[in-house]
């Protein structure tokens, strides 16, 4: 974070005819010059900054801030980003980061990064660079949303890069911080784009790696929340904040995309099923019974208040398949573990067990509407796969729960609720016939 920008490359006279970056009509001699001035402004700010405001942030020039920002702009053409990796840029922006005193500086300088990350080839250079790896890992501690966003972004970038992707694996899992930093960014920020971009993050790591997510889940557990006054990931000072567990975080992030953000929701129920394949991740979950009820309360709320209402119509649930099956993986997996807990009781859950069986009989007008749209002697089309699973988890879920209901004092009696918590009906509920996860009679 201390060393100096490396100047560009020396550059000979071009002709007017030589200055174009590849087939773009953007100007080498113009980027050159950018790259040059840029180096001058940290290097004003480092000897402009007194012994004792070292830590000071600086406002950037607009006539800097315009300037860098069309190099910005620019790097999202694959010719720039090609030509900015001969031209060293990489180098040149880590230096400039390692001294910047400006907040904006530095998210635009890890945004140009991000653009030339989107290629194969500029993306394997840049991920070659191990300091300028330790750099970005380190920024996940920056309490500047828009720098974290969009050092997520460039990280997010590369782990969906197959071929770099180990590296940043292996990188992370070595720096220990990132994994607090991530959890106090899903456990303080209230900004969306934010939180949807860090879970994204989370997401694909755990997708990747499932050791790495088990590490961090014995290693978040034991981790202290950072200290009072220290600011959160918004920039406001934080107050005594419980120990930064994986769970609870992620839970946290969830509730506040649940009303702003249906994709970004989606995202932290796919990191809770991801939890549930690993006993550990389970126990994290189930083994505190104030964490155990938080999540219990938020994903049935969801279910039951936002997805699949008795007054939509059958077809949503091609809009919801991907947010209802793991939320219905992870109640299935909560409930296996925990029938005992009084939170998850049956007769305490009545408006599950309806939203549960509404989810089956959509899925069936679903299938028959389907059946009855193709043409008489045509191939069978191949099912949606997301509707398969989500048929799959809601018949498991609810076989489970038939399993315990017996076991429930007043058990014979919950099913004769089931129609007035599903709307009211005067219609007797018809329970699909579940065996082994799925319906009798299909395959």
């Amino acid at each position: 974070m201390h060393r100096n920008p490396s100047p560009p490359p020396s550059e000979g006279e071009e002709s007017a005819e030589g200055d174009a970056i590849g087939n773009t009509v953007y100007s080498k001699h113009w980027l050159f010059s950018t790259l040059t001035r840029l180096i001058q402004v940290v290097s004003d700010q480092e000897g402009g900054s007194g012994a004792g405001d070292s830590e000071a942030q600086l406002d950037l020039d607009e006539e800097v801030e315009s300037e860098i920002c069309k190099v910005w702009d620019m790097s999202m053409d694959q010719d720039v980003a090609r030509f900015l990796q001969e031209f060293k840029a990489a180098d040149i922006l880590l230096g400039v980061i390692g001294k910047s005193k400006s907040s904006r500086l530095t998210e635009i300088c890890v945004g140009v990064l991000g653009n030339i990350a989107c290629f194969p080839e500029t993306c394997q250079s840049i991920s070659g660079n191990e300091d300028l790896g330790e750099v970005l890992l380190l920024l996940l501690g920056d309490s500047d949303p828009p720098t974290l966003l969009e050092t997520s972004r460039l990280l997010l970038t590369c782990l969906s890069q197959p071929s770099v992707a180990p590296c940043w694996v292996e990188r992370i899992r070595q720096q220990k911080s990132v994994c607090e930093n991530l959890c106090f960014v899903m456990s303080s920020s209230t900004n969306v784009d934010l939180l949807v971009k860090v879970g994204e993050v989370v997401d694909k790591l755990f997708d990747l790696d499932e050791e790495l997510m088990r590490s961090w889940i014995r290693g978040a557990r034991g981790s202290a929340a950072p200290s009072p006054g220290h600011p959160t990931a918004d920039g406001e000072p934080a107050n005594n904040t419980p120990a930064l567990d994986i769970a609870p975080c992620v839970l946290e992030a969830a509730k506040q995309l649940r009303s702003d953000s249906p994709d970004g929701l989606e995202v932290y129920m796919h990191i809770l099923q991801l939890l549930t394949t690993v006993d550990e991740g389970i126990q994290a979950i189930v083994l505190s019974v104030e964490v155990g009820e938080e999540a219990w309360s938020l994903l049935c709320d969801v279910v039951c208040s936002d997805l699949c209402q008795p007054d939509d119509p059958p077809i949503v649930i091609h809009e919801q398949k991907t947010l209802l099956a793991p939320i219905l993986a992870v109640l299935s997996a909560m409930f296996v573990c925990q029938a005992q807990h009084d939170y998850s009781k049956m007769d305490k859950n009545l408006p599950l067990i309806g939203s549960l069986i509404r989810v089956l009989q959509y899925l069936g007008e679903c299938q028959q509407r389907e059946t009855e749209r193709r043409e008489p002697g045509s191939e069978e089309e191949a099912g949606d796969n997301h509707l398969k699973i989500l048929k799959d988890t809601c018949c498991e879920f609810l076989a489970n729960i038939l399993t315990e209901l017996p076991k429930v004092q007043g058990g014979s009696n919950i099913l004769t609720e089931l129609p007035k918590v599903q709307g009211g009906s005067n219609t007797p509920t018809e329970l699909p016939k579940v065996q082994g996860g799925r319906e009798v009679g299909q395959q």
